[in-house]
This record gives structure tokens, sequence and C-alpha cells, in this order.
């Protein structure tokens, strides 16, 4: 009988870690997923050799001298994150340049070979085990520094990544999430997705894994329709398969969001995480010049829209060259989770009711642009991606509602002209609409219920003093630096 039961027990053992090396078909979330899900809101590390030189993107030729921050504090990230409600860290460990926050055995382009030779991944696990919340890793495909990487076979590299990856697996405690990026740079065949896929699963089974720029309009192909249009259920194909859930940095999906995505016939369930910056000018790696953080208004409006429907957010607290959180930067995460009222033991908060979801809308004027359209539907459609533009710099627009369904909040995502910075990347965005009021159709009459006389800005947030009913709302723009464009203007039935 004891035979039985051990020769029983390995067969269950065995089932379950072949059954970790699969992607099962679903349209239910598998147990990596359920963790992914649960976990819900993560705070995304950006730290490395580009912060000491001011740039996003580097191609490994940097010094790996100019690492070398002078009060590194690895503990202060984690602790900000736990106080800011974060439920994990996902740490860039290696990005396109190379340069690993690890001592590795396989490359010297590394933090042991630095002026600091501190493991950063290790201090960020003991860390998020002191505070009890969840690690995970970001670690970039495309390689610029590894020579391996333009080897003609490409097994040599990938045996390079799977060595690297057993180092991360295997010296820094359970790690949920595996996030990878740079794909676009090579064959989707020639990055041995599967084999990093069985590898990380080998090592536990629950971590979810993914590669940006998941999926594509065709099996095979590159073109791609982005994540906001993919409205429909087994209409879009893996890219990089086996992937858990979804990435597509920095776009964000629409309220309708879909979950089933083909490969080889086979349908998938497939979650999405968002990523978000901080920064309100969208840098994901810190510079020398402090740089102000976004609202708190859009940061709460980010959080509940990304959130939503099962899906997941990371946003980008980076350290600056001293090697810690800036205060300000530090207190705005905080801020935000104090204002949500986020904790560990309790569900993520939600948004209110949206009422004025893919109602009817017309403008005043709509821009005729020659590839893209600026269609006044597009201001309710649920998407972040798409939005109404008028041809005259006064315009209004004019949303039906039905008068059953009271509300209290209104929000309105603002199209922005945008400034590049001197990395070539980040960027400042500029309001158009100076003035404007918020009207709705009383007793047959149009009454101002709100009127802002400063820039609309990324994101206006109002909030009413009580509920309202109607038939009709209106934005008229009162004064704009140009012609006016809105994202999304949702009018919301709140908690």
């Amino acid at each position: 009988m004891k035979r039985i039961f051990i020769t029983t027990f390995l067969l269950i053992l065995a089932f379950n870690y072949s059954m970790a090396q699969v992607l099962i078909p679903t349209t239910k979330p598998n147990l990596a997923q359920q963790d992914m899900i649960k976990r819900g809101y993560g705070m995304f590390i950006h730290f490395g050799i580009n912060t000491f030189n001011n740039i996003e993107w580097s191609d490994g030729t940097l010094p790996v001298e100019s690492y070398n921050p002078t009060d590194l504090d690895p503990d202060q990230w984690v602790r900000t994150a736990k106080e800011a409600g974060f439920r994990y860290v996902l740490l860039v460990t290696k990005h396109h340049d190379g340069f690993c926050l690890w001592d590795s055995k396989y490359t010297t382009y590394d933090v042991a070979s630095s002026p600091v030779k501190t493991d950063v991944v290790k201090a960020v696990s003991e860390a998020c085990k002191k505070y009890g919340i969840g690690f995970a890793i970001y670690y970039s495909l495309w390689d610029r520094k590894e020579p391996t990487y333009k080897d003609r076979d490409p097994q040599k590299y990938i045996n390079y990544m799977l060595n690297q990856l057993t180092e991360l697996f295997t010296n820094y405690g359970i790690i949920g999430e595996l996030w990878l990026d740079g794909g676009w740079d090579r064959k989707q065949s020639d990055w041995g997705i599967d084999q990093v896929y069985s590898l990380v699963k080998k090592f536990n089974p629950r971590c979810a894994i993914s590669v940006n720029h998941t999926i594509v309009n065709e099996e095979g192909k590159r073109d791609f329709t982005v994540p906001a249009n993919m409205t429909e259920d087994n209409k879009y194909f893996f890219q990089y398969f086996p992937s858990d859930f979804r990435l597509w940095d920095p776009k964000i999906v629409t309220k309708f969001d879909k979950k089933q995505y083909l490969h080889e016939g086979k349908s998938y369930y497939l979650p999405f995480e968002h990523t978000v910056c901080i920064s309100k000018r969208l840098n994901w790696f810190e510079k020398t010049q402090a740089l102000p953080t976004r609202d708190l208004d859009e940061l709460e409006e980010l959080f509940y829209w990304c959130t939503d429907n099962d899906n997941c957010l990371v946003m980008n607290v980076p350290p600056d060259q001293t090697g810690r959180i800036r205060e300000y930067v530090a207190n705005t995460a905080i801020d935000l989770g104090k204002r949500l009222n986020l904790s560990l033991d309790k569900p993520l908060p939600k948004n209110g009711k949206f009422i004025s979801m893919n109602t009817s809308v017309t403008a005043s004027s709509t821009l005729e642009g020659k590839k893209e359209q600026y269609e006044s539907s597009y201001i309710n459609d649920g998407k972040m991606d798409s939005r109404w533009a008028a041809k005259d710099t006064l315009a209004s627009v004019e949303m039906q509602l039905n008068p059953a369904d009271a509300f209290n909040k209104i929000t309105i995502f603002e199209y922005q002209d945008t400034e590049k910075l001197p990395d070539g990347f980040s960027e400042i965005r500029i309001s158009r609409i100076q003035q404007y009021s918020i009207d709705i159709m009383q007793n047959g009459k149009w009454e101002t219920i709100y009127l802002g006389d400063e820039p609309m800005g990324d994101c206006k947030v109002i909030k009413l003093p009580k509920r309202y009913n109607s038939s009709k709302l209106r934005l008229k723009v009162l004064k704009a630096t140009a012609p006016p464009s809105i994202h999304e203007l949702s009018v919301i039935n709140m908690l």
C-alpha cells in the first residue's frame, strides 16, 4: 500500500511538472494568472546604467564605471512600495544595454564590475520578503552587449539567456512574474521563448510570463492592431507562444477588453498588464533634473481603468542617481495609495458606474484627417487610443444620457500637443483647452454645472457635490490654443 501511495504521488508530481511546461487552452485564468490578477497593482523599477547617463536606451557601450550610486538603498524602494499599497515590485534586472543588476557569471557588464558592487536583485528580493509583497523581474531579450547575440546560430544566445535566467530563478527566492522585452529585434522563432517558458515553469509553475508586443493580427507575422481595438475574442494571435498574459507597453486596453487569443487553432485566456509612468514627462529612467509627477487625479483614474476587467497595472517609480527614490516622487505614490485606501487584505477599489459609454454623441465640428478618423463617437467609446477632434478652436460636443441614470462625477482625458525632451524619448504634454464649461439639459434649457478657467490638463476629474439626472450633457470649449481634442469623456455614478 505504501509503495502504491508513493508511486501515485510521484505520478501526480510528474503530471504537475509536465503540465507546468504547457499553456492550456481555456476560457478561465490558470493558477499563474489567478495569482497575477489577485496581485493586480505593482511598482515598476527602472534602474541601471542608463540612470547615470541621462538616457532611456543605450547600446552596451556606456562604461561600467558610470554606474555609481552614492546612497544606494533598495530597502527604501520596497518600503515605499509597501507604504503606497503596491502588491508587488517589478525590477528591471537587465535592460537592452545588457547591464545586469546582479553578479552574473556570464558577463562582466554588471554591478560586480562597477564602483558599487551591491547585488541589487538580491537586495530588492530580500526587501520584498521583509515587507511581505511579491517580487517580479523584467529581463530584456535584446542584449546589445553580449557577443553571442550576433552569432549566426541563435541557440548560442538562447543558452546565454537560459543561463542568466537560471541564476535569477535559483538565487533570489520566489519570482512571481517574468516580463520579457525587446523581441522586435529578431525573428520570433529565434528567441527560444518555449525554452524560456519551460525553464521558468520548472522553478515556479505559478510564475506568470510574457513578452512585450504579445499579440499580432496574423500568426507568424508582425502586423498588429493596437490593444484598445482588440474587441473580439478569438480574432488575434500570439506572436510569442507560450505567454501567460498580454503586454503592449505603454498601450491601454479598451473598457471592453477581450481575453481569448489564438495559437494553432486553439483559444487561450490572457489578461493584460498595463505599464504607466508616475512621471508627468513619461520617462522610465530617472534623470539628473528633477521632473514632475503626474497629478493624483490622473493617476487615480488610470488606476481604475487599468485594473478593471481582471487586468493589472504596474506603475514606474524609478530611483535617481543617488540610488534612492526622490522624496516627492515617493510621496506621490504613497498619496495615491492613501487616496485609494489600498490594503493587502482588501480587493482593489473600483470606479463608479459609467453611464455614458457608447451613447449617441454629436459635435459642432469634426476634423477631417487624411489617415486617422476623429469622429465625435470616439469621445465615449472606451478607448484611450481614439479621439474626437474638432476643426474649429471653439467647439462643443453633446452626449445623450439616460435621464434615469444619476451621476456625480465626470472625467476628461484631453489629447495634448507634445514636445520631446533631449533624451529623445520623454516628452512634455501641452493642453489645448484653456477654458470650458460642462452643461446639462434641465427643463429644456442648458444649465452650467461646472466652469473651468484653467487649462484642462492630462486628466480632468470633476466630482460634483450632488447627483444629477439629465437627458443630455455638453462640453463647451470657451478658449483654446488649437482645435480641441478629447480621448475620453466619461460620465460616472461614483460609488
